[in-house]
């Protein structure tokens, strides 16, 4: 599929993959395609980043190439490696055969038949379907030098193999970086990217977005549920429900059969919108009815 023309119909390509953008982000997006340029998105854990690129990687029709960040990965672990017990065993398989030339062997051995492609690497091969959409998910968990790295990768969208060469991706990219904001990542990637802050949605986006997630859910048990989840964002909690939480609660409470929100309901399903013991310890006993009764009451005053 070829880049959407306009803002409007990057937000209903999305919305068609169920993804629900306000006009903010839909416009960055729209942007990031047009120009060719990286989309750094920075939010809390659970507003949808990763999930954009998903969608858009199924509403393009292209390849979906995910780097997951963790502390420690260096450019080998997300560019490439060289097969080494296959190319022992074709120098043992030299050896037993009488020898092949040394010049031939080493070049047979650094050849691409060896090369296990990374991330990064795989997402500058040529592809008929058009450039992969390349999601480096959770840039904040790595190590200043891996995003030093990744300046000329991001920059150029060119790596260098020192056996192989300078290897330039024939067409860029569609690059996502993501981040939950852990710890600041450096001005200087940055600058190379077009920059969003993924916020919560307001009550009318999460329901429009609850919707398109779990259709089955009756309105008024998911209004119950989005106002009760946007009343929990208000209170002084270690991590707060995102979005993907507000979803996953919603698909319990279909498969409990719940038609309406109680403090018994919210008690027994606290793990699937709430992560942390101490933030579940917090909405025991009055709490969950309290903010259960802001929540009915807000939406009464609509």
């Amino acid at each position: 599929m070829h880049i959407p023309a306009s803002i409007d119909a990057v937000q209903a390509m999305l919305a068609d993959q169920g993804y629900v953008c306000d006009r903010a982000l839909g416009t960055v997006v729209f942007l990031s395609l047009k120009l060719g340029r990286p989309l750094f998105l920075e939010g809390e854990a659970g507003v949808g980043k990763t999930e954009i690129a998903k969608a858009l990687s199924t509403g393009l029709g292209r390849r979906l190439i995910r780097l997951q960040c963790y502390e420690g990965l260096d450019a080998a672990s997300a560019v490439y490696e060289w097969n080494f017990p296959a190319q022992m065993i074709a120098i043992r398989t030299a050896e037993a055969t009488g020898g092949a030339d040394r010049q031939a062997l080493q070049a047979e051995l650094f050849s691409d038949e060896f090369l296990i492609r990374r991330p990064l690497l795989e997402a500058m091969a040529p592809d008929e379907n058009g450039a992969p959409v390349l999601l480096i998910d959770e840039l904040d968990r790595t190590d200043e030098p891996f995003e030093a790295f990744l300046l000329e990768a991001l920059s150029d969208f060119q790596v260098t193999i020192p056996e192989l060469g300078t290897i330039k991706a024939p067409e860029p990219p569609i690059v996502i970086v993501t981040s939950n904001r852990t710890r600041e990542v450096h001005d200087a990637l940055k600058r190379r990217c077009l920059y969003h802050w993924v916020d919560y949605p307001d009550f009318d986006r999460e329901m429009d977005i609850l919707t398109a997630r779990a259709p089955d859910a009756a309105e008024a048990l998911s209004r119950e549920v989005v106002a009760f989840v946007q009343a929990l964002r208000r209170e002084d909690l270690f991590k707060k429900p995102g979005v993907a939480e507000t979803i996953d609660w919603a698909k319990c409470l279909l498969a409990l059969d719940v038609i309406t929100l109680s403090p018994e309901v919210i008690a027994d399903t606290l793990g699937a919108i709430l992560k942390y013991q101490d933030d579940i310890q917090k909405l025991q006993g009055s709490e969950a009815k309290r903010i259960l009764d802001e929540a009915k009451a807000s939406l009464e005053a609509e």
